[in-house]
């Protein structure tokens, strides 16, 4: 069974700072690409920013370019989203996603997707 699990979602100020860790189980983490989407009520899903299975490559949506960085660590089977200079706009809950890929180039749309987390929200005060 794979689990991903997000956590470090809260409340913060506009200006702040979070980050987001997803811990994966249950899969050959090396294996896999990682993404972070986000949704709010009443919108599609949107691409944040995605990491490719050994780091090198990272993408980024052009609304978070600049503030929000991705990383992992392969060794901890962990991804992390720091996220900076936050704006209310930016409130969503979090998903992280997984897929099973190591090309080079990584999906920026969900359905490149195979197993995704159960969230965590993320609300950025005015």
């Amino acid at each position: 069974q794979v689990y991903l699990v997000e956590s470090g979602g809260g409340l913060v100020q506009a200006g702040g700072s979070l980050r987001l860790s997803c811990v994966a189980s249950g899969l050959r983490f090396n294996g896999y690409a990682m993404g972070w989407f986000r949704q709010t009520p009443g919108k599609d899903r949107e691409f944040v920013a995605s990491i490719s299975w050994n780091g090198v490559n990272k993408y980024y949506a052009d609304s978070v370019k600049g503030r929000f960085a991705v990383s992992r660590d392969n060794a901890k089977n962990t991804v992390w989203l720091q996220m900076n200079s936050l704006k209310p706009e930016d409130t969503a809950v979090y998903y992280c996603a997984a897929d099973m890929s190591l090309s080079p180039i990584v999906a920026t749309i969900g359905d490149g997707y195979d197993y995704w987390g159960q969230g965590t929200q993320v609300t950025v005060s005015s």
